[in-house]
C-alpha cells in the first residue's frame, strides 16, 4: 500500500482508530484499533483479522502486519515530561548548517540510567522537527520527523509527518489535509470486531478460521 487516504480518531488517554482507503475506489484497505492494551488489524483485501499485543516479539515478512497503532501514537501525540519518572538533559546544537535546542529525556530504572526519547526543537522558531524514541539496549525504535506546522483551530499540529520504524522494517509518511479538534468521540468509534467469514490471526498462535 504506498498511497492511501484515510482517518484517524484519537481519545486521550490511549484511544485510537485508522481506516485506510484505496484511491479512487475508496473501499476499505485497512482497519485497526487500539484502546492501549493490544491492537486489532483488519485486512479487507486478505480477508484477515489479526490481533494481538502491540509489542512486536518477531517481526512478520509482511511488513504491513508490524504496523501497531500504539506505533502512530507515540510519534503523533509527542508526550510531555513525567516528572515522576523522568529527567531532561538539555543539549544546544549548532553549527553552519543547523540550529536545534534537543531534549534528552532519561528514565532510571533500578540502578541503571537511559536514554528514554530526544525531542529535537528548531531554534528559530521553537517548533518541534524531530522525535527519537529509544528502547532499552539504546537503540533506535521510532524516529519522526515533523514539518508544516499550522493552527488547527486553536491547536498547531505538523501538516506532514515522516515515521521510521527501522527494527520493525516499515515507513510511513502522513500528510495531514483537515482536523477537528474536541469534537467528542463515542466509545463505539473504537469497537472493531471480526467480520464474519474472516481468517483469525493471534499473534504468536496458529490460524484459524473466523466465525
Amino acid at each position: 500500500y504506498k498511497d492511501v487516504r484515510g482517518y484517524i480518531l484519537f481519545r486521550k488517554p490511549a484511544s485510537i482508530r485508522m481506516v485506510g482507503l484505496y484511491p479512487v475506489v475508496r473501499s476499505k484497505a485497512f482497519d485497526m484499533a487500539s484502546v492501549g492494551a493490544g491492537f486489532k488489524l483488519y485486512i479487507p483485501s486478505k480477508n484477515l483479522f489479526v490481533t494481538g499485543p502491540d509489542e512486536i516479539i518477531e517481526p512478520s515478512a509482511n511488513k504491513f502486519e508490524n504496523m501497531r497503532p500504539d506505533h502512530f501514537l507515540e510519534a503523533l501525540m509527542v508526550k510531555p515530561i513525567d516528572p515522576a519518572s523522568e529527567r531532561v538533559l538539555f543539549e544546544n546544537m549548532t553549527d553552519e548548517d543547523q540550529a536545534y535546542y534537543i531534549l534528552l529525556v532519561v528514565r532510571q530504572t533500578g540502578g541503571q540510567v537511559r536514554l528514554a526519547r530526544s525531542v529535537w526543537f528548531n531554534r528559530l522558531n521553537l517548533r518541534i522537527e524531530r522525535q527519537l524514541i529509544f528502547d532499552n539496549a539504546g537503540n533506535i525504535l521510532t524516529d519522526a520527523r515533523y514539518a508544516g506546522w499550522a493552527p488547527w483551530g486553536d491547536v498547531q499540529f505538523p501538516k506532514h509527518i515522516d515515521i521510521d520504524r527501522p527494527q520493525d522494517e516499515y515507513g510511513v509518511v502522513l500528510d495531514v489535509v483537515k482536523m477537528d479538534v474536541n469534537k467528542g468521540v463515542t466509545d463505539d468509534k473504537f469497537e472493531l470486531e471480526q467480520p464474519v467469514g474472516t481468517t483469525l490471526r493471534t499473534i504468536g498462535q496458529p490460524s484459524k478460521d473466523g466465525r
